[in-house]
């Protein structure tokens, strides 16, 4: 698969860049991909969440009244989850949501997303490019020449670029990564994926193992 290669401008180059088949170009695994950005989720959430329980309520332990006799229900504790400000029963504990995904799942959900980008036409391929400071205007002005200001946009470079990365952090609308720290929750949340040049090599080497 060929697309053409882009300036900094936006302009055609007049080269193209050839995107691996076993890359971009696989029978796309649905639930592959669901499980990779149901595990990058995952392990977003903290877990800290903690209510306390019968047992970590202060308050007496004597028996409110007697057992038999009252026409209600029995009670032995003021502390017991059906009375008000009594401990909450089966409250939710501090955990860790993670799970565990094998290396080759993984890398099966990137190919089948970054296919899925491909076959709907949202992949760019772009030439290396540096500023010479850090600057969002600059950064801003890159993203309207390749038309996509207004769209939610990832761009990944092939190796840390600091003037890139900085110019980028005020535009909330996009998102500048390496080709190492390609997920697949990254792919799928994004309209538009533009691929810096240096960063094809990169990617296809991790991705066709």
């Amino acid at each position: 698969m060929k697309v053409a290669v882009l300036d900094i401008n936006g302009k055609d180059t007049g080269r193209q860049a050839e995107l691996s088949k076993d890359v971009f170009a696989i029978e796309p695994n649905n639930h592959a991909v669901y499980l990779d950005v149901k595990q990058y989720l995952a392990n977003q959430r903290q877990g800290t969440h903690k209510a306390k329980e019968r047992a970590e309520i202060s308050g007496s332990t004597r028996k409110i009244k007697k057992q038999k006799g009252t026409g209600t229900a029995r009670a032995g504790s003021i502390k017991s989850g059906v009375f008000r400000g009594g401990g909450r029963m089966f409250g939710p504990r501090p955990r860790n949501y993670g799970f565990k995904l094998n290396k080759t799942v993984k890398r099966l959900a990137r190919r089948s997303a970054l296919t899925i980008k491909a076959n709907d036409k949202s992949i760019l391929v772009m030439e290396d490019f540096n500023f010479e400071s850090p600057k969002t205007k600059n950064f801003v002005d890159v993203l309207k020449a390749l038309e996509v200001e207004n769209k939610k946009s990832l761009i990944v470079l092939g190796g840390t670029n600091n003037n890139v990365y900085l110019s980028s952090r005020n535009f909330k609308g996009s998102e500048v990564i390496t080709a190492s720290e390609l997920s697949t929750y990254k792919i799928m949340n994004a309209n538009k994926v533009i691929l810096i040049e240096s960063a094809l090599e990169g990617i296809e080497s991790n991705l066709s193992k």
